[in-house]
This record gives C-alpha cells, sequence and structure tokens, in this order.
C-alpha cells in the first residue's frame, strides 16, 4: 500500500468557497487603493515607448569638418548660416514658419494673439523694449528692435539649436555671438570670449537636451526660474528623477526633448500656449498618417490611455482613473526635485531699494538662493514642491495689455479652462506662481517696464520707475498716464516634466483622505472616497453596521440562552 506524501485536502464546504471569492475580491479592489504605484510598476515599458528610443542602426554620412564651406573664419553667425542653407537649401524657411522664430502665434481655441513677443508674464513681465537682452533666447541674430527683418534667411540661427558644444549666446547682444573678445555690458569691465564658429559649425549634430535647454531651462532670467519642471538637473538626470530623459547608462529610456517633441519640417510638437489637455486614444505609430493631427507630445502618444497592465480588477481601477486624471497628475509627485529652485513668487513692487551708498544689493537665503534683488525686487522660492491641482482642458486664455484690470482682485494672467463637466478637461498639476506687477492706475493696464538693455531709461540701470514705464509703453504702443502702481498676479504653469519612477508615484491615500490632507484639497466634481461623503450612502452604511451589530448580538443572546438551557436539562438528566 503506498501513501501519497502530499495528501489532498478535502473539498471545502460551499460556504468557505464563497468566503475565499469575498476576501479574494477585497483585496483585489484593495490593493489599488493601497498602493496603486506598486501595481504600476510592473507594467512593461509600450513598444511604441521601446520603438521611440531605439538607437539608429546608422551613423551619419556626413562629416561636416570635412567641408569646405565650413572651414571659415566666419566673422559672424549669418555667415556659418549661408554656408549651411548651401546644403540645407529650405532649412531658413522652414524655421521662419515657426513660432521659433515668429514669437507670435493665433491661438487656435481662443483666437488670441500670443507668443513671445507680445504676451505678459509675471516674471520678467515682458519682451518688447527689451528685445537686445531677451533675444539671446531667439533662433536668429540681430533681433534688437522693430527693425528687425523676420524674412532674411541668413539671420536664422542654425547653431543654436545643432550646435554640439562651444557655442554661447550671451544676453544683451540680440543674439549675436562675439567672434572677438567683447567688454558687456560696455563699461561694466566684464569681458566675454569669441566664438570659433568654424569649429562649432564643423561638429554639429541633432538636437540634444542641452541645447533645448540653453533656452527653456533660463526663462524668466534664471535656471529653473519659470517652469518648475525644466531645469538643468535634467542634462544628467538619474531615474528617480526623470524616467524618460535619464539615460539609459543610468537605467533611463534616454529620451531627448525631440523623442516626444517630434520636429516635422522644423515645426515642434507640444505648446503650452495651446495644449491637449486629454488623449483618449491608444499609441501612435510614429509616421502613421492615420494619426495626422494628434499632439506627439502626449503621454498617450506613447502609453496609451488604457496604460496599467495588473490583474483584472485593479487594472480597471487604475485605468479608469485616466478618464479624470492626466497622467502626470500621479506620476509627477512634486517639480523642482533636482537640486535647482524654481520661483514661487516675485513682488516688483519692492525693486529698487539701494544701500546708503546708492549701490543696488542682493540678499540671499541660507541655500544661497537670491530672495531680494535690487533690480527686481523680492522671490520666494522652493524646491520639491508638491503642485496644486486644477481642471484643464487644454485651453488658455491669457490677460493681453489691452485689457482692463480690476487691481482690487487677485489678476489671473492666465486661466486654464475646463471643468468637471467637459469631457475633454482632466484633473492637472500645476505650479500655482505669485506675482507682484505694475500697473497704470488710470487707463487700468498692465505695463511692460523696460528693464534691461542699458541706457537712461532701463531700470536695472537708473531704478526710475516712471521714466521705464514711459519707455516700455512707447515699445509696446500703449499708453501711459504717468501714475502707476502694482497689482498681485497669478500663473499657472502645466507641470509635465520630471516623470518619477512608477514606484515613486503618488500614493492612494495622499488623494484618498480628508480634503485637508488631500492633494486634491476640496477640487470639485470628483467623487473620493475617503474626502467625500454622500448623506444618504453614510446612513445605509451606519444602518448596515448598526443590522450587523444587533445580528450579532441576537445571535450571541440566543447562543448564551440556548446554551444554559442545555446545561440545565444535563443536570437533570
Amino acid at each position: 500500500m503506498t501513501h501519497n506524501k502530499h495528501p489532498q485536502p478535502p473539498p471545502r464546504p460551499r460556504r468557505s468557497r464563497w468566503r475565499a471569492l469575498v476576501a479574494g475580491l477585497a483585496l483585489a479592489w484593495a490593493a489599488p487603493l493601497a498602493g496603486a504605484n506598486a501595481a504600476a510598476a510592473a507594467a512593461p515599458p509600450s513598444a511604441a515607448a521601446v520603438l521611440a528610443t531605439a538607437p539608429s542602426q546608422s551613423k551619419s554620412t556626413a562629416d561636416h569638418s570635412k567641408f569646405k564651406e565650413l572651414q571659415g573664419p566666419f566673422k559672424s553667425g549669418s555667415e556659418v548660416t549661408k554656408a549651411c542653407l548651401g546644403c540645407h537649401t529650405e532649412a531658413g524657411k522652414q524655421v521662419m514658419g515657426t513660432r521659433h522664430w515668429t514669437w507670435e502665434y493665433t491661438n487656435p481655441d481662443t483666437g488670441q494673439k500670443l507668443g513671445k513677443k507680445t504676451m505678459l508674464n509675471s516674471f520678467c513681465i515682458g519682451d518688447r523694449s527689451n528685445e537686445a537682452f531677451c533675444q539671446s533666447c531667439h533662433v536668429g541674430y540681430g533681433w534688437k528692435d522693430d527693425k528687425f527683418n523676420f524674412f532674411d534667411e541668413s539671420k536664422v540661427d542654425c547653431l543654436v539649436c545643432h550646435h554640439t558644444g562651444g557655442y554661447k549666446k550671451p544676453a544683451g547682444m540680440a543674439g549675436e555671438v562675439p567672434v572677438e573678445r567683447t567688454e558687456l555690458p560696455p563699461g561694466s569691465g566684464k569681458f566675454i570670449d569669441p566664438v570659433d564658429l568654424a569649429m562649432v559649425a564643423q561638429h554639429i549634430g541633432k538636437t540634444s537636451v542641452a541645447t533645448c535647454g540653453s533656452c527653456h531651462y533660463a526663462g524668466g532670467g534664471g535656471d529653473g526660474v519659470k517652469h518648475g519642471d525644466l531645469d538643468s538637473s535634467l542634462n544628467k538626470a538619474d531615474p528617480a528623477l526623470d524616467v524618460h530623459m535619464a539615460s539609459k547608462a543610468r537605467g533611463g529610456a534616454g529620451f531627448t526633448c525631440a523623442t516626444c517633441h517630434q520636429a516635422d519640417g522644423h515645426e515642434i510638437a507640444g505648446s503650452r500656449i495651446s495644449m491637449s489637455g486629454s488623449d483618449p486614444h491608444g499609441p501612435m505609430l510614429r509616421g502613421g498618417t492615420v494619426h495626422a493631427g494628434r499632439n506627439a507630445a502626449t503621454c498617450q502618444s506613447c502609453h496609451g490611455d488604457k496604460p496599467h497592465r495588473q490583474g483584472l480588477l485593479q487594472v480597471e481601477l487604475l485605468n479608469n482613473h485616466t478618464n479624470k486624471l492626466a497622467c502626470q497628475s500621479c506620476h509627477i509627485p512634486e517639480f523642482a526635485r533636482g537640486g535647482v529652485a524654481t520661483k514661487m513668487a516675485w513682488d516688483w513692487s519692492t525693486a529698487g531699494r539701494l544701500t546708503a551708498e546708492g549701490k543696488p544689493f542682493q540678499k540671499k537665503d541660507g541655500h544661497g538662493h537670491v530672495i531680494y534683488d535690487s533690480k527686481k525686487g523680492d522671490f520666494k522660492l522652493g524646491e520639491n514642491v508638491v503642485p496644486d491641482y486644477v481642471w484643464f482642458n487644454g485651453q488658455v486664455h491669457f490677460t493681453t495689455q489691452d485689457m482692463k484690470i480690476d487691481p482690487t482682485q487677485l489678476l489671473q494672467v492666465n486661466r486654464f479652462m475646463g471643468g468637471p463637466d467637459d469631457p475633454t478637461a482632466r484633473i492637472w498639476p500645476v505650479k500655482r506662481f505669485e506675482g507682484k506687477q505694475p500697473y497704470d492706475k488710470v487707463h487700468l493696464q498692465l505695463l511692460v517696464p523696460h528693464t534691461a538693455t542699458p541706457d537712461d531709461t532701463a531700470f536695472w540701470f537708473n531704478f526710475d520707475w516712471p521714466k521705464a514705464l514711459q519707455a516700455g509703453a512707447t515699445a509696446t504702443g500703449q499708453p501711459y498716464s504717468g501714475q502707476h502702481d502694482f497689482v498681485k498676479t497669478e500663473m499657472l504653469w502645466p507641470i509635465t516634466h520630471m516623470v518619477a519612477p512608477a514606484k515613486d508615484a503618488v500614493a492612494c491615500a495622499s488623494c484618498h483622505t480628508g480634503a485637508a490632507k488631500s492633494r486634491l484639497g476640496d477640487l470639485p466634481g470628483v467623487y473620493l472616497p475617503g474626502r467625500d461623503s454622500q448623506p444618504w450612502i453614510d446612513r445605509l452604511g451606519w444602518l448596515a453596521v448598526a443590522g450587523s451589530t444587533a445580528g450579532v448580538l441576537l445571535h450571541a443572546a440566543a447562543r448564551l440562552l440556548t446554551r444554559r438551557r442545555t446545561q440545565r436539562e444535563n443536570r437533570h438528566v
């Protein structure tokens, strides 16, 4: 007779099977709420995401260092451009048709004429009258005033996007590059070295994180100032900072900016002026005409709108979140995480204070961050900042300089549109920036000060608000009454970079908790178990609890009476 070493247990009673099924269902539903990030961590990358960063099987067929046309010497950046256009015959025309060149854009959603050329912000406020300083981030040469020729192809700057090192456009030169040792600003005693244009031209390549970042990191006048999710830490990101932009050698996906912001004829996908608030589609085939018109710079363009691939019940809970939440809301827990502080507030009304000797000065905090500058006023900075959250459908309305304002109210320089009843809106993470900037007390319009270009009217050189505001008004074609004050403003900036690893995604309990502690606060339009309640559901719940408790007590009482009766009967036997 043989015996089974591991005998099978007897069949469980039907009731035990039902209990096991109920317990399994409860665990399956509870698991996502206890840690959706753990579920997402195991999700394999989509094929589209892998293919998007697959290394090319071939190298460039051109060695630019061997081109006779690029041997130099070059007396200006425009001479390099002319050499480039000898082969890349259509590149200049393509660039001149983009927002990177015109700095103008008509918002298709609102009809507003926008773009860096005319838009206002709460940081440096405005471009016009400050072109020679601000246009160091323009993809052209020589834009110093309203006489710039936007139709001259030789003014297109090819090197600023395609250089691989040794190239920099200093502020104050209207986008030109120095070809000899130059004192800047004039009379300052500070000198900058020339750029070897021939060497740079012979070593050009594809755009990189560093070339894109050389302008986009520095918006607002310094590294990380504006966006909060874009700063120089991304140049050498580790996966904990950004899983996409970290190099493959460091365990990341090795993305460059162009991986998502794909270009077609130099037209770049993606815009913070007119965004895709939602993209309820599967991943797109790169280059596929079937997806013509879709924004290639959305999370869904690679991952699809149902990206979580866990158990049947878990995946539905997680994927259903995409009906209300932008991917970024869960996968970017904080911004300014790379060690570069971002400005959270800027008060221009305190600018102009000088030392007893009449000199401008700065104050720094314990971390070395400038928190006061005579040229600019007071600042508040932040690192590892938890975003605010708003409903957003991709449409943005901006306050322009010709609009009347109410200085007794907080002025929204931009407004993110959308709400819980808008099927195209999602809950987005944003940086909420506070400002205080000048306006005309008579005309009730925002003012653009002339600040940066050294002359008698520039605020950074004379600290005279009336002169600076008059010069800015003249340059922008707006009236100035001679009376100004400062109004509190607010700007929102969408947070979409610095994507954390799945294991570091926002924990469920961060939102599913009381309104005072929930990341979403009291944001309306979404029912959050743990934060919200419905009176009739609560009543049913308490009735169920009371009924269950009463049933247990009655059962216990009946068992007790039955036991005593049995004991009495046994004693009489």
